[in-house]
């Protein structure tokens, strides 16, 4: 179970700050968690969030299934976001200004518009 508490905090007159914290809590004794664990059975997919001595169970538990059984794939690692680190394809500072020097309107920050990458990529 994850536990969500907001904490409102008046730093001045002009601004607020606000902190968020996450608490994990383990779901089978209520005790404070260490970690979710994601698994799947059947075509169903779990999460469970557990403190250290439930995971070292789980696991130990699921190891003997897992030391006989054939792996059939897992999960597809995530995506690389374009443009960070490691050949990302592109250099958004230079998508940026390539896209303000010929009048198409570009995020200042974040992720660049699909509209103005495409634009880009036909230019170059």
């Amino acid at each position: 179970m994850v536990l969500d508490f907001k904490l409102i905090l008046s730093d001045n007159l002009f601004g607020m700050a606000k902190r968020v914290i996450t608490m994990l809590e383990d779901d089978l004794d209520g005790s404070e968690a260490n970690e979710t664990i994601t698994f799947s059975l059947e075509n169903a997919e779990y999460e469970i969030d557990l403190n250290n001595a439930h995971a070292d169970e789980l696991r130990e538990v699921m190891s003997r299934y897992t030391a006989v059984a054939r792996k059939t794939g897992g999960r597809p690692k995530p995506a690389r976001r374009a443009g960070t680190g490691g050949g990302g394809g592109y250099d958004p500072k230079a998508v940026r200004a390539w896209a303000i020097e010929n009048g198409i309107p570009v995020n200042a920050r974040g992720r660049i518009q699909a509209e103005v990458m495409e634009r880009y990529t036909a230019a170059h």
